[in-house]
C-alpha cells in the first residue's frame, strides 16, 4: 500500500477546451494499473474539444450540472452523484452549463502499450453546444 502524493492543479491545455477550465490528476496508475483519474473543475460555459477514448471513459458530476454532447445531436444534462459512460471510440465533449461551474470525475483507461488513450479533435461549437438537452431535472 502507498499514499500517493498529490499533484498540483494545472490549467488545462486550450488547445483542448474552450474556456477556463483545471484539474488535479488523482490517478495516473503505473503498470500494470492502465487507470486514470482527473477531478476537472469547469468555468461556467467551459468545455471541451470533440474527442474519443480508446477503452472509454466515465464522467461523474461531483457539483455545478454537466453537459455531455455526442456527434448525433445529444446533450445530457446530469447533475451530482449522477454518472455517464462514453463508449470506446464514441466521439463526445462535457462541460459546464452556461450558469454554473462544475466538477467532475473523469475515469478512463489507457491500453498500457503506450499509444494514445485520448484522439483530440476541434473545439465544439457554440451552436452544438446550446442544442437541445436530455435527462433535465
Amino acid at each position: 500500500m502507498e499514499l500517493v502524493k498529490q499533484s498540483n492543479t494545472s490549467k488545462a491545455p486550450a488547445d483542448w477546451f474552450t474556456g477556463d477550465v483545471w484539474w488535479d490528476v488523482i490517478h495516473a496508475g503505473q503498470e500494470p494499473s492502465r487507470m486514470r483519474v482527473n477531478l476537472v473543475r469547469f468555468s461556467p460555459g467551459a468545455r471541451t474539444n470533440w474527442h474519443s477514448h480508446v477503452l472509454g471513459q466515465a464522467l461523474h458530476v461531483v457539483s455545478g450540472t454537466a453537459l455531455i454532447g455526442t456527434r448525433d445531436g445529444t446533450i445530457i444534462e446530469t447533475h451530482p452523484g449522477e454518472t455517464v459512460t462514453c463508449p470506446p471510440g464514441e466521439d463526445h465533449w462535457h462541460g459546464a452549463a452556461p450558469d454554473t461551474f462544475m466538477e467532475h470525475l473523469a475515469m478512463w483507461e489507457g491500453r498500457g502499450d503506450g499509444t494514445p488513450e485520448t484522439a483530440w479533435q476541434e473545439p465544439v461549437t457554440d451552436e452544438q453546444y446550446h442544442g437541445p438537452r436530455t435527462n433535465t431535472h
